[in-house]
């Protein structure tokens, strides 16, 4: 169990991607969640399949998710859709919550702010959106993101607010 500030590196899915009841995870903790994906003994979700990304390494208040843009999320003027950049910095913002939350707390994402900076195509490579949680009180948490090229260059970034709720 990753209890101390610990980063767990994430080799791959090694379950098929799949939904899971909450119910059938609430006794876990937000760590206990995600060693749990990364030892493949709960199944990664199917965004991660349909937009080719997926969760790298994550510790106490942190996420990180690696992907490659491809040619199928071009908008009509020929670059990925914003929506890309806005599903893997929502991802990781909402992740590294998540790794806060204790036996029998969960979250849900109530806004996010995206900015883009520079456009993406299938030539870009591997991208990296990596969250930071700011702050987690009784009913609201903070996080920010931002998503880099394997240069690390800038190509957007946010922050996020997320409401705190027992299940």
């Amino acid at each position: 169990m990753n209890t101390s500030n610990r980063v767990t590196k994430v080799t791959g899915p090694l379950l098929p991607h799949d939904t899971i009841d909450p119910r059938d995870v609430a006794h876990l903790s937000g760590l206990e969640f995600f060693e749990a994906i990364a030892l493949g003994k709960l199944p990664p979700p199917p965004i991660g399949k349909a937009l080719n990304f997926g969760l790298a390494e994550f510790e106490h208040g942190r996420a990180v998710f690696e992907g490659e843009p491809l040619r199928d999320f071009y908008n009509p003027i020929g670059s990925v859709h914003g929506s890309y950049a806005a599903a893997l910095l929502d991802s990781c913002m909402g992740c590294a919550v998540h790794t806060t939350m204790a036996v029998g707390q969960s979250y849900t994402t109530l806004e996010y702010k995206i900015s883009l900076v520079r456009g993406m195509s299938d030539k870009t490579g591997k991208v990296r959106a990596e969250g930071k949680v700011l702050q987690v009180g009784r009913r609201v948490a903070t996080a920010e993101g931002w998503l880099t090229d394997s240069a690390g260059k800038l190509l957007a970034h946010g922050t996020s607010t997320c409401l705190v709720f027992e299940v």
